[in-house]
């Protein structure tokens, strides 16, 4: 019985990684998206374009327009010269925002009254254009701290807020995106290889000759999760590889607590993926299927935004999605350095899907192949 699993699962991995453009498939994209997703899929604000409309030419305002300038979130500063250009500037977005100083600017600064800046924001890009808007409210209230040192006032507000940011320091982006992108490469790889296999038999004609030998049902289902595993643990094992390596994000956690979640979490891709497999019969419909049921799980997952952010109906709907789970311990395993009685709350409900979604595959694919 023993020697027949193994040769199943050996003609799986050979069908598998035999083939160089299979293999070619199941590295390269991975890699890539590794490299890139980083820099593409990012909230952060480093080289977005400001214009600036000076109609003081005061010092002041030259000061802050040099800082502005010289800020890193800011990659470009177009100077416009007519107050026509505000309108074009910003309907062509060539800027994200735009500041803009009245003529009485460093006026009010010297004599002590209120001095008031206008910024413009490009509402298309909401979210950017208020993260480049609080950057730049920084910098003029940090400007106003050095006016009233150099001056010999005190502070407004001799009190500060000291905001310490725990397991991410400088808030880097890419020690969010890290662990998300595990979670996300292996869900595509695994259910494209469950779901396209089954599918791959049919047309091929060698399900036929599998079902008519001694091989068991269960065998059968078997030999078709260990594979789509390996693969899940594989890609896991690259993304993270790359992301300590080159982009120096610290793995904190336990690496066989973390491999143990990827196992629980790829036999539940599996039992999703087979499923998807036994409801189909060419591998285009189980390559449309696969689409569809990915998309869904990374946008209710937490990897793209929080789960905190949705409705509340929709986060009761977050928790049969698998993704949801495993992004959550492994961002707490990778981050947070998280043991297992901390990773539990997301642990258990993920062990449960799996059962489940496990058990319903196998109940159809018993039903729909064997």
């Amino acid at each position: 019985m023993l020697y027949r699993l193994w040769t199943l699962i050996a003609k799986e991995m050979q069908a598998l990684f035999s083939d160089a453009d299979t293999r070619a498939v199941l590295i390269l994209p991975v890699i890539l998206q590794a490299l890139l997703f980083p820099y593409a899929a990012t909230l952060e604000v480093k080289n977005a374009t400001i214009a600036i409309y000076n109609e003081d030419n005061g010092p002041h305002s030259l000061e802050l327009i040099q800082r502005l300038s010289m800020a890193d979130s800011f990659s470009r500063a177009i100077l416009l010269r007519d107050p026509q250009e505000i309108k074009t500037t910003m309907d062509s977005q060539q800027a994200l925002l735009l500041v803009r100083f009245p003529a009485d600017f460093s006026q009010d600064i010297v004599s002590g009254g209120p001095a008031a800046v206008q910024l413009l924001l490009d509402g298309r890009s909401s979210n950017s254009a208020r993260i480049a808007a609080n950057y730049t409210q920084l910098i003029i209230l940090q400007y106003q701290n050095d006016l009233l040192e150099s001056s010999g006032y005190e502070k407004p507000n001799n009190s500060e807020l000291v905001i310490r940011n725990w397991y991410n320091p400088s808030l880097d982006f890419k020690w969010m995106v890290f662990p998300a992108l595990i979670a996300m490469i292996a869900t595509t790889g695994v259910l494209m290889v469950t779901a396209l296999s089954v599918a791959r038999e049919r047309e091929q004609g060698t399900l036929d000759q599998l079902l008519v030998s001694p091989i068991t049902t269960w065998q059968l289902f078997i030999g078709e999760a260990v594979p789509a595993v390996c693969v899940a643990i594989f890609q896991a094992t690259l993304v993270l590889l790359i992301g300590i390596f080159l982009f120096s994000v610290p793995f904190n956690g336990s690496l066989w607590l973390f491999y143990f979640s990827m196992l629980i979490y790829g036999l539940s891709l599996v039992g999703l993926g087979l499923f998807i497999s036994s409801l189909c019969h060419t591998q285009q419909q189980a390559f449309i299927g696969t689409f569809g049921a990915v998309m869904p799980a990374i946008l209710l997952s937490g990897a793209i935004s929080p789960v905190e952010n949705m409705p509340q109906w929709l986060q009761y709907l977050t928790m049969i999605n698998p993704m949801r789970h495993f992004v959550n311990i492994t961002r707490q395993i990778y981050l947070k350095d998280a043991g297992f009685g901390i990773i539990w709350e997301s642990l258990w409900p993920l062990m449960l899907i799996t059962v489940l979604m496990g058990g319903l595959a196998y109940i159809i694919f018993n039903r729909n192949v064997a």
